[in-house]
């Protein structure tokens, strides 16, 4: 397989700084890059995967199993059985397997009723299709009108701020992010890292990021990417007090996800 390698950051002064990114063109409105986070990381390869979408120009999705047949899927059965370009997850899932940690609502359907207010994280769908990440901590105005609302748990607040504190605990990351321009960008990290640390690390990678929410962590945490010759099935591994160790080979079955429709 070839390895597209991109932002590759060299160490300076004890810490990376960022170098142009090369953006590979997936369909119109998409694209995909990689940046090295860490040169010698502790567990996998300490390298970043990004999938940018312009929602204007293409379509993103958030499915969730209880509103179709209830069958939970890898994102890599999401993506081919439905045609999608790229899928991540929709964000944590309670221990029935099924109903997402915060609020979740696709159009007449209510995946979840349960706004949390610590999470303070909202990713909106319009009617128009495009999405966007707000910062709130209950019902975004007007939330009636979107196509879909998916609350999660704030990493990166506008316009750009890492609100977290440094913490021991750390794990593989999938999370979902939106930049000055407004795309979104769905972010994957196998080798683990605190929070705080991360978000530091999205914050000096010249993605322009001005907020992100964690959508999984640990060997939960997915991404497939099947497009323009670019086939990548990823899946975490990492986290602390539950898998601590780069053993996990295999994406597990997610009951909500966040995808991009292929053309």
């Amino acid at each position: 397989m070839t390895v597209w390698l991109a932002g590759l950051l060299p160490l300076i002064a004890g810490g990376f700084t960022p170098q142009a990114i090369e953006w590979r063109t997936l369909q119109p409105g998409v694209e995909f890059a990689q940046i090295q986070l860490v040169a010698q990381p502790s567990h996998a390869d300490g390298i970043l995967r990004i999938v940018r979408i312009d929602s204007t120009k293409a379509t993103l999705v958030v499915r969730a199993a209880s509103a179709g047949d209830g069958k939970n899927r890898t994102a890599a059965q999401w993506a081919k059985e439905f045609g999608y370009l790229a899928v991540i997850n929709a964000g944590m899932y309670e221990t029935d397997f099924t109903t997402h940690t915060g609020y979740l609502r696709l159009g007449g359907h209510l995946n979840s009723k349960t706004w949390v207010g610590k999470y303070k994280s909202v990713l909106t769908v319009d009617p128009k299709g495009v999405a966007r990440i707000q910062d709130t901590g209950g019902v975004p105005q007007g939330a009636a009108k979107f196509q879909a609302v998916v609350q999660n748990l704030r990493l990166i607040a506008g316009p750009g701020k890492n609100v977290w504190g440094q913490n021991p605990r750390k794990w593989s990351e999938a999370a979902v992010a939106m930049d000055k321009q407004g795309r979104i960008l769905l972010l994957f990290c196998r080798t683990p890292f605190s929070m705080h640390d991360f978000n530091a690390k999205l914050l000096g990678a010249g993605l322009q990021i001005t907020h992100a929410q964690h959508v999984e962590g640990g060997p939960e945490a997915s991404l497939s990417i099947h497009a323009a010759g670019l086939d990548l099935d990823l899946s975490g591994s990492y986290e602390t007090g539950f898998n601590e160790n780069d053993g996990n080979r295999e994406q597990w079955p997610l009951p909500n996800v966040i995808a991009v429709v292929g053309k």
